[in-house]
């Protein structure tokens, strides 16, 4: 998992950890969203259902008021098949591993990835920003799970196969005019 994504209005799923309470050891949480979530993770993805969703990460500061977020998000979704349109489940297993840092280091690491860019050197993506002095647990999960749902879900061994209807020789664009021209020639 590389880069979580902002979703459009209010976020699904919320578990708040304040920066500044963090012990130094790092702290460790294990989630898991509520039904009232989970439909509302739905809605917000387009998906049919989510089933259930738990989340289980290591939160541990690191020098120049960075913080590491580490762990996994698993989850059971519903889709439906592109190819039947049969209702179908997926399983869904993701690691993460980022970096969060205050905003205004958050911006001037952006600056200077968006100048390397233009040197084409690989670029390190710059760290999530802490807001507010505030890492979201719950949008971290559902940002991942959004990045991890398959946008063509198809159930196992179904493969789309469009028919193919052999062309007629004779059934082109230019059939009437060829016919006019042999009319022609045998006169």
């Amino acid at each position: 998992m590389n880069r979580p994504i902002a979703a459009s209005g209010p976020d699904p799923w919320r578990v708040p950890v304040i920066v500044a309470q963090i012990p130094d050891t790092g702290l460790h949480r294990k989630l898991e969203a509520s039904a009232a979530e989970r439909q509302a993770m739905a809605e917000t993805a387009g998906l049919r259902e989510v089933f259930s969703v738990q989340a289980a990460f290591d939160v541990v500061p690191k020098s120049g008021g960075r913080i590491q977020v580490t762990g996994h998000v698993h989850a059971r979704i519903g889709q439906t098949c592109v190819v039947t349109l049969d209702p179908m489940e997926s399983e869904i297993e993701e690691e993460v591993d980022l970096i969060f840092a205050p905003e205004a280091e958050v911006r001037r690491l952006a600056d200077l990835v968006e100048e390397r860019q233009d040197d084409q050197e690989q670029v390190v993506d710059p760290p999530e920003a802490i807001v507010n002095g505030i890492i979201d647990l719950g949008r971290l999960a559902t940002d991942v799970l959004f990045l991890a749902v398959d946008p063509y879900p198809r159930k196992p061994g179904v493969v789309f196969e469009a028919e193919v209807a052999a062309l007629d020789p004779e059934d082109h664009p230019f059939a009437v005019l060829k016919a006019l021209q042999d009319k022609k020639k045998d006169k």
